[in-house]
């Protein structure tokens, strides 16, 4: 008699994660494009309506660690039905929020759901399909992360153009409910869904992290504007610290710790994740500068600068399977590291552009960037997701998506960091604020170099990248 297979119901449980993986970061990028609309309505200033992203962003980086771990110990399906429920909730608060302060506070909830999401997804994923198939698998949901980004902002436009703001928050609300009921269904029969074990979950080790990455993050976003030795950067950096050492000292004693200290002695798991912080940081670098570049040097209309900002994400959809494919029958190491060398070819590419450079010329760098994050992504990550046992791989989704935010919050404050001190220096202490033709040389000397420091960054991954030796996964 044949034995059953385990894997009869992957194809369902991928599906159920690509509306996961398509709703959260279609979601993201429709808010992005709707901020300034939000802040006409709203009559407040950018400082103000930047914490619509910013709170999100702290809120999903601090809970991924803990909602990863609390899958290991719940089960993914506990974990995965409450994250939709959540987020359908945040989605409905956001969208009758009568101010800033309440939608700030109903992002805040939004990503609570968020992180639960995001914390199970690869783990969800990598459980339910064989050794032989992760690499493919995992490029086919990057090309899923990929669509949701190039398709929000297009979405969103077209919302904003017939509907008030509020609806881009509204159409999560019947897709969260009917992806958590299909989830209660599709995970029920399933490995994943009786994985609950007996482990007490470490409240206080949750608690202290969350408190140590939330003011890290804050420190690392807004050091620069607040000044390195402002009040309010020591004293969020000082908090950072001790809760940091107290996290460390704690968790040590712990039977069952937030996260489990084995995994840094996995050589493919650790590896691979300072390789997504770096990877991401360098991302970050031009994804937060080159839209300036794009609508002021190069006098670029907002839609337009919009559209080469998708090429990228445009490539990654259709490189990542093919990559995640490769990596099936080749492992990680070659691919990786070919992809932060194609990343620091685009960068220095990148570093040389002028004001008038022309539009071909710029996309082929931009489709340079798109190839470099295609090519690593899905075999990092699958990488660090097989070299942990089972047990465990809650936690490591967790992680991979947490040095994924980090690498992000860290590629911004670079940016910042580099080009604010170049352009001051240029132009006489002068801050941007309002962009002007006589400022030319000093923006573009300022945004080469920048770009120049994001190619040290993944001239670094490449090192990286490649220590992590050789894989058969």
């Amino acid at each position: 008699m044949n034995s059953p297979d385990p894997y009869k119901d992957r194809w369902l449980v991928f599906f159920l994660v690509a509306i996961a993986v398509f709703m959260s970061t279609l979601d993201s990028s429709i808010v992005n494009i709707a901020l300034p609309v939000i802040m006409k309505d709203y009559q407040v200033d950018l400082s103000t309506i930047e914490w619509v992203v910013i709170i999100y962003l702290l809120t999903v980086s601090s809970l991924l660690l803990t909602f990863g771990r609390l899958s290991d110990i719940k089960g993914r399906r506990w974990v995965y039905c409450r994250g939709f429920i959540i987020f359908a909730i945040g989605s409905f608060m956001c969208g009758i929020a009568s101010g800033p302060t309440w939608l700030i506070s109903a992002r805040s909830f939004q990503a609570i759901g968020a992180a639960m999401l995001m914390a199970c997804s690869p783990a969800l994923v990598i459980d339910r399909f064989p050794a032989s198939e992760r690499g493919r698998i995992m490029g086919i949901l990057g090309a899923i992360v990929a669509a949701g980004l190039t398709t929000g902002p297009a979405l969103g436009g077209i919302i904003l153009e017939y509907f008030p703001w509020r609806a881009i928050f509204y159409v999560n609300i019947p897709i969260g409910l009917i992806s958590a009921i299909l989830a209660a269904r599709i995970l029920k029969d399933t490995k994943e869904g009786d994985l609950a074990r007996t482990e007490s979950f470490d409240w206080s080790g949750a608690v202290i992290l969350i408190i140590c990455l939330s003011t890290f993050i804050t420190v690392l976003s807004h050091a620069y504007a607040w000044g390195y030795t402002s009040f309010l950067t020591l004293f969020f950096g000082l908090i950072a610290g001790v809760s940091t050492v107290f996290w460390v000292h704690i968790e040590r004693k712990k039977k069952s710790p937030i996260f489990e200290p084995s995994l840094i002695k996995i050589r493919l798991f650790i590896l691979p994740i300072i390789s997504a912080i770096i990877i991401f940081a360098a991302i970050f670098i031009i994804i937060f500068l080159m839209p300036f570049y794009l609508v002021h040097p190069a006098g670029l209309t907002i839609d337009r600068a919009g559209y080469i900002m998708s090429i990228p994400f445009v490539i990654l959809f259709f490189i990542s399977p093919i990559s995640g494919a490769i990596s099936d029958k080749i492992g990680s190491r070659l691919l990786c590291t070919l992809g932060m060398i194609i990343l620091t070819v685009a960068l220095i590419a990148l570093s040389g552009l002028e004001a008038d450079t022309d539009i071909f010329s710029i996309v082929w760098r931009l489709c340079l960037v798109g190839i470099g994050i295609g090519v690593f992504v899905p075999p990092n990550s699958t990488t660090a997701m097989t070299a942990v046992p089972p047990v465990h791989r809650g936690i490591a989704a967790g992680t991979v998506a947490t040095s994924r935010n980090l690498g992000m919050v860290i590629g911004i404050a670079i940016a910042g960091v580099v080009f604010n001190t170049i352009f001051r220096d240029l132009s006489g202490g002068s801050a941007l604020k309002m962009y002007k033709p006589e400022l030319e040389p000093f923006f573009m000397a300022a945004f080469q170099s920048t770009m120049l420091s994001g190619a040290v960054v993944s001239a670094v991954g490449i090192v990286v990248s490649y220590m992590r030796g050789t894989t058969s996964n």
